[in-house]
């Protein structure tokens, strides 16, 4: 992986290189956009709590698991310092859907639910669905939902193989999809296929951890390689892919 890091290092570019119109106003309008909005401070004081919360949960994974601790029964505090999406990251979601008004969202792997609360703290008239398949890490992000008095998030418990067909046949579109439940190929394309038939012009899916394996360097290489993705950009801990049918193909490697 740092043979991985350092690469990216070398590629990435900035808003310098970029002769996209839209990857350009996605780079200097949301990639690099220092705004501090108020809801950061909010979910951030939350997060601080968690990381010295000593309860511990009985943990029920139905992926790949954990890289540092695949212990059955973990402390809060460990999930909060191992598994949570760093702030930069879950604030880079809010300002995506923040800036491209999406209103219906998919989150594919709740945990402690911080990362989720960014995605439903944009606006209140924003549905998230979140599914999760530990019960225990769910009602814990519950909890943290009802503190930061988010009404609009759905957590949907139980095997993401069966809940996620459930849910997409009752859902008409998909703005905005976060995927961080299952790092393995077969799983991940699943997934991105289910979802893609939801998707419309405008939909922008983010995938979790594109370098964390073998298994998904070759699912995000199939990810930007496929027919319906013309936008997909490269952020080392993220890749991004939009939709846009008028676009010309094009990849990006850029700064973050």
């Amino acid at each position: 992986m740092i043979l991985d890091y350092i690469k990216y290092l070398l590629k990435a570019k900035d808003e310098h290189s970029l002769h996209s119109p839209f990857v350009f106003d996605f780079f200097t309008q949301v990639l690099k956009d220092k705004t501090h909005y108020a809801e950061y401070d909010l979910i951030e004081s939350l997060r601080k709590q968690l990381l010295s919360d000593k309860r511990i949960v009985n943990i029920t994974d139905f992926g790949a698991g954990a890289k540092t601790n695949n212990s059955i029964k973990r402390t809060i505090e460990d999930i909060a310092q191992k598994s949570l999406k760093k702030p930069s990251l879950a604030q880079l979601f809010y300002r995506i859907i923040k800036f491209y008004e999406y209103k219906n969202i998919l989150d594919l792997g709740t945990s402690l639910g911080i990362t989720t609360a960014y995605l439903g703290k944009v606006d209140k008239n924003i549905e998230v669905k979140s599914f999760e398949g530990c019960a225990s890490t769910a009602k814990i992000a519950q909890e943290n939902f009802d503190k930061l008095a988010l009404k609009n998030i759905e957590i949907i418990v139980g095997n993401i193989d069966e809940t996620l067909p459930e849910k997409l046949q009752k859902t008409e579109q998909i703005d905005f999809v976060f995927f961080d439940a299952n790092h393995r190929y077969e799983p991940t394309i699943r997934y991105f296929e289910q979802c893609l038939s939801k998707a419309h012009d405008e939909s922008c899916f983010v995938f979790d951890d594109i370098y964390w394996s073998e298994e998904m360097r070759q699912a995000w290489l199939t990810i930007q390689n496929h027919e319906s993705v013309k936008i997909s950009i490269d952020l080392f801990w993220v890749g991004i892919v939009f939709f846009r049918k008028k676009q010309p193909k094009q990849h990006f490697v850029l700064k973050f």
